[in-house]
């Protein structure tokens, strides 16, 4: 009989109901069960929304854009990025929370402009000390997947409790996803705000300024279809708001540190999983491309 081939890591999601679904994109478990010689399993993950990341039954150790890795606590509070993120997990398991943007403005008080491009030790930190029981009992659970996440579902919802979207940031979100949005202007118009309101907002839930937002959001829909089938040429990832590949090579180097060249001769150990994985589970395969509802981007569009 053949032995059954273990994986060497496995991402698995699971989306929120429907009352958590405005403000969380993905609950996510990423168990590593053969990290090699070095000890760590190592990737770089491209820009995305603000996450929690529980790492009580694993080690991990990352830096956001250049710089030297460092320890992540054990409850670690990373705010929404616009520079790819050297993450390095080790064998174990750890848990994942993504943050729409109206999760963060629902969950947090701070602003998440004051956490842009960094992390932190969410249990050291006063402005998200709330999730402290959660980490907790997440720490002394050891029931699986299904026992963990009903910790973590059951927590979040607790802490989410008759909070309701701000319909405003839930808007700019979805507009942000639209392939045709192309400018500032453009986008202070679809949201009826003048541009120094649209600053205002995108501060307290987004993290960047508008045109970064775009910028960025328009760099993770192709390198998406990248991660998605790789032998595709970056010639065919490109859309119409790129002016042509020189345009595209220098967004590339501004959110991953490096040129679509180096990176498509590394490794993605962690990111090919949960891309496939993502894809699987919820219609997209980057969180900073998710839906503010959490539908399916394809079913909403027929």
């Amino acid at each position: 009989m053949q032995a059954a081939t273990i994986k060497p890591v496995e991402v698995r999601f699971a989306l929120p109901g429907p009352a958590l679904a405005p403000f969380v994109t993905t609950f996510y478990c990423t168990e590593v069960t053969c990290a090699g010689p070095s000890g760590w399993m190592e990737d770089h993950l491209h820009p995305e929304w603000a996450n929690l990341r529980f790492l009580a039954h694993a080690e991990a150790q990352q830096a956001i854009g250049p710089g030297e890795l460092v320890q992540c606590p054990p409850v670690t509070l990373a705010g929404p990025t616009s520079r790819a993120t050297r993450f390095r997990l080790g064998e174990g398991r750890a848990w994942g929370v993504g943050l729409l943007p109206a999760g963060w403005a629902a969950l947090f008080a701070a602003q998440a402009g004051d956490y842009a491009d960094n992390f932190v030790d969410a249990l050291a930190d006063p402005a998200f000390a709330a999730l402290g029981p959660l980490a907790a009992e997440l720490a002394e659970t050891e029931g699986g997947f299904a026992a963990e996440l009903e910790v973590i579902e059951r927590h979040i919802a607790g802490l989410l409790e008759g909070a309701v979207p701000d319909p405003a940031i839930t808007l700019l979100t979805a507009e942000l996803v639209d392939p045709d949005l192309a400018t500032v202007a453009d986008l202070a118009e679809r949201m009826g705000m003048t541009v120094r309101s649209l600053e205002r907002l995108v501060r307290r839930a987004f993290g960047f300024p508008p045109k970064l937002l775009i910028r960025r959001q328009r760099f993770l829909g192709c390198l998406s279809q990248y991660m998605l089938d790789p032998s595709l040429k970056w010639l065919g990832t490109l859309d119409w708001r790129y002016h042509d590949q020189s345009h595209f090579v220098r967004d590339f180097k501004r959110f991953m540190g490096m040129s679509p060249s180096a990176y498509a001769k590394l490794d993605k150990p962690l990111l090919s999983a949960a891309a496939r994985a993502r894809m699987k589970a919820v219609g997209q395969a980057m969180q900073g491309l998710h839906r503010p509802t959490g539908e399916d981007p394809a079913a909403s569009a027929a």
